[in-house]
């Protein structure tokens, strides 16, 4: 059977044919996007973000304010549009243009690529430091009351680069040209790790570039909330150096890093491996021991307490050594303590597969900050989804599963003289999820 051009015939039932046409009206397939609207409205993110920014437009012809664009670009981000060019089509979309606080007449849409990509290249250094002090005050501020410690968990990824970008440098240890941004991520003892703050930072870049001045911002913020709080800073090898460690007792820092080995490390340690061999014996199951002993660097103030995990297999040794002024934790506990970073590695895959940070094409260097830090507040509206779905089946789901499932719903939307609709489904699969959702976000 032939359909009109409008139509899309498909004969998949019976003797019926299936007809598709383009005739809904306004229908959009992010309907969630108000659900991240309200989370954005019980943070103020969006809002104190775009106050940090100085905005050197003529008023007489600004039709798109900042807060609109720096609204329209994070939900494009959270919704999976990492792309600016996908807002030349988005712009019509009636759950983003309603979750910016836009109607759906023809005169009032959103704003396309090339006036998001001029606020990019617009920032200055100045604005973004701003703009991360406000995302890092936010995130303090969702911290559970009575915080007694929190744990600071710092590590650098890989961004590549696409082409000849500002300060793109090869690193011979990813053997790609890229840059190398760090991130902070705080968790306070409710369990949730937050991500507190990123910084982009050159390919060529090592640990240190950067770190002392965002951490340092770090601890005061947490500091002026929760005055008496511990913050213990976690970190690799790459950290376990005698400036990070100087820091740390310079701030009263308790600290867990890691520690590359080297000759004398490997000769104070062989005594307890020595006493874990003749524990262990020749087996082929793996067994484990802790030890500790006290290490100086040349480079190091004074002594520290070093942790050596020992897994031994058939005979063979296979150390890891931990740095730490815990002093009243045992080896293990200690040890243990340390392996627990490897959530932050989650944490960052997710902000990077999920969110896409890692789109940072723009030529100029600080476009491309301003870029991570936009990510870093989807990731931040995330993290209050997430703590709105606590005592759901969604309680421990992940950003692509809560978009998928939970923000990629569609929905018509009529607007009439004094109200805006959005009809979804009656067959949504999580209706209860949603209005707990409403519920929690909607309460101060």
């Amino acid at each position: 059977m032939a359909g009109s051009p409008a139509e899309l015939v498909f004969p998949f039932v019976s003797s019926k044919p299936i007809i598709a046409r383009f005739d809904g009206g306004d229908i959009t397939s992010d309907a969630g996007l108000l659900l991240l609207a309200q989370a954005d409205r019980k943070l103020g993110l969006t809002e104190a973000l775009s106050n940090n920014i100085l905005d050197v437009r003529d008023p007489a012809k600004i039709v798109h304010p900042v807060v609109d664009l720096i609204r329209e670009r994070v939900f494009a981000i959270a919704l999976g549009y990492e792309d600016a060019n996908d807002l030349d089509s988005l712009a019509d979309d009636p759950a983003l243009r309603a979750a910016c606080g836009r109607r759906l007449v023809p005169q009032d849409r959103l704003a396309s690529q090339p006036t998001i990509s001029r606020l990019e290249n617009r920032a200055d250094s100045k604005d973004l430091l701003c703009m991360a002090l406000a995302l890092a005050k936010i995130v303090v501020g969702q911290l559970p009351r009575g915080t007694r410690r929190v744990i600071l968990d710092v590590d650098a990824s890989e961004d590549p680069c696409h082409g000849q970008q500002e300060f793109e440098f090869f690193n011979s240890h990813y053997n790609a040209h890229c840059y190398l941004p760090v991130f902070v991520h705080i968790t306070a003892e409710d369990g949730r790790q937050r991500l507190m703050t990123a910084l982009l930072r050159p390919g060529n870049a090592d640990a240190k570039t950067g770190l002392f001045g965002i951490l340092r911002r770090c601890v005061q913020l947490i500091r002026k909330r929760f005055p008496k709080t511990e913050i213990v800073l976690r970190g690799d090898c790459a950290y376990g150096q005698a400036e990070v460690i100087a820091f740390c007792r310079e701030h009263g820092l308790p600290f867990v890093l890691g520690l590359s080995t080297n000759a004398r490390v490997k000769r104070l340690a062989a005594p307890g491996e020595q006493a874990a061999l003749s524990r262990a014996g020749i087996k082929d199951e793996t067994a484990r021991f802790y030890a500790s002993f006290h290490y100086k660097a040349d480079s190091w103030a004074q002594p520290e307490r070093v942790i050596e995990r020992i897994e031994i297999t058939a005979g063979a040794i296979n150390p890891r050594f931990v740095v730490s002024n815990l002093a009243d934790e045992t080896a293990e506990a200690i040890y243990l303590f340390y392996c627990e970073r490897g959530e932050q590695e989650n944490r960052i895959k997710e902000i990077k597969l999920d969110l896409r940070s890692d789109r940072t094409s723009c030529h100029r260097f600080l476009a491309n900050q301003f870029r991570l830090l936009l990510h870093a507040a989807a990731s931040v509206l995330f993290c209050a989804l997430q703590d709105a779905l606590s005592g759901t089946s969604f309680a421990k789901a992940q950003v692509g599963t809560i978009r998928l499932k939970l923000l990629k719903a569609g929905a018509q939307a009529i607007e009439s003289t004094r109200r805006l609709w959005f009809r979804l489904s009656s067959s949504f699969a999580y209706q209860s999820v949603w209005h707990a959702l409403y519920a929690r976000l909607s309460c101060t």
